[in-house]
């Protein structure tokens, strides 16, 4: 195994807070971004293309980052989205068979800084405390006060509208055209794993960008709208808000997931906040109020939606709730065919608890098309 030196290096919060730790690679660099933390012990590259963390500096409170190596099958978007890694044990070398590269590796391919023998243990802990915030993770040690006015100038995640950075600007197709069911994608995020799991159950799916109105959706005639995942505040989102209101009355099925589900409340007049510190990790307990069962979740949130208005909202019933804090986890409306949650059930690695909600888009998709062909 080859020695790899290090530079020193730390991670700077935005209140002043300094943390040390060592550049992986020896590279020296400075990122900036909202800091934020993952529970999971596996899916490190699933989380790093994960569009919705765009703009996130993320640190991996797995003691062990790199170990199995990196596989060109197993990301969500077509680049790394995250802004910078911070972790406690970074590995260079790896043990897994079906692996294609070192995850050193896949970081130097996508220019990403990362820094390694960070506390992620006090680090975690201080955010928990303190709540997420803007910070920079740098070699440049020696430049604490530049540091300093170069992270004051860097924008809240609060009130920034990010779709528009990770979004296709194309519409795109994916899936088999001779499929069953014609789905509408809004893509304000959208994962690899979602669009596999709409085609491989019978769909064949148009994506559209972040800011495309319903009627550039709708005149493909899809039987069925969807809205993605995604990073950043829901509320900038005003084209996508506008396109919700009017897939609604269309009173075909409609899906939204996390950022989509968002953009749903939205659009029913139910507000949403920034959270203390989000839900990011793949053991969220969750309990289906509709059916009374407990749900192992993956989440990666920083916003939700207000819990109190959603009660008071008459078209609206809450579906999923979160057992950790009673946040909203999902809502579907009452006299119509549209549900949203604010997990993820094509999570991949797993859990795959939320599966099942895939299953009941399409068995909304099959009577509205049945319900149609007798009309």
């Amino acid at each position: 195994m080859k020695y790899q030196t290090k530079r020193k290096a730390i991670i700077l919060l935005a209140d002043g807070t300094i943390f040390f730790g060592k550049s992986v690679g020896d590279k020296e660099g400075t990122a900036f971004g909202e800091v934020c933390f993952n529970t999971g012990m596996t899916g490190y590259q699933e989380i790093f293309t994960d569009p919705s963390y765009f703009g996130q500096i993320m640190v991996t409170t797995n003691a062990h980052i790199g170990n199995y190596g990196v596989n060109k099958d197993e990301i969500e978007s077509e680049s790394i989205k995250i802004s910078g890694l911070v972790c406690r044990n970074f590995s260079y070398e790896y043990s897994r068979p079906l692996a294609d590269d070192s995850l050193q590796g896949f970081l130097d391919k996508n220019e990403l800084f990362a820094i390694s023998d960070v506390d992620t243990r006090a680090l975690v802990s201080y955010i928990r405390d303190n709540g997420a915030m803007n910070a920079v993770i740098s070699t440049d040690i020696e430049n604490i006060e530049d540091l300093k006015k170069r992270l004051s100038e860097v924008p809240s995640m609060e009130g920034l509208e990010l779709a528009s950075k990770v979004s296709t600007t194309e519409p795109y197709f994916v899936g088999d055209e001779n499929a069953n069911f014609k789905i509408a994608a809004l893509d304000i995020g959208i994962k690899k794993n979602i669009l596999r799991n709409l085609v491989k159950r019978g769909a064949y799916v148009k994506v559209f960008p972040y800011n495309s109105s319903f009627e550039d959706m709708s005149f493909w005639n899809p039987d069925a709208f969807f809205i993605s995942n995604g990073p950043g505040d829901p509320e900038p989102l005003v084209d996508a808000i506008a396109a919700v209101k009017k897939m609604i009355e269309t009173d075909k099925p409609l899906f939204g997931i996390c950022l989509g589900h968002q953009v749903l409340a939205l659009a029913n007049g139910v507000s949403t906040y920034k959270m203390h510190n989000g839900h990011r990790g793949i053991n969220h307990p969750i309990l289906n109020l509709i059916t009374g069962k407990g749900e192992i979740t993956s989440q990666n949130h920083g916003f939700a939606i207000n819990r109190e208005e959603t009660e008071a909202n008459a078209n609206l019933e809450i579906t999923h709730t979160h057992l950790n804090d009673k946040t909203v986890a999902g809502i579907r409306m009452k006299d119509k065919n549209v549900f949203s949650v604010q997990y993820h059930p094509e999570a991949s690695p797993g859990p795959h608890d939320a599966d099942y909600l895939f299953d009941d888009f399409f068995k909304l998709i099959e009577n509205c098309s049945k319900h149609n062909e007798i009309v």
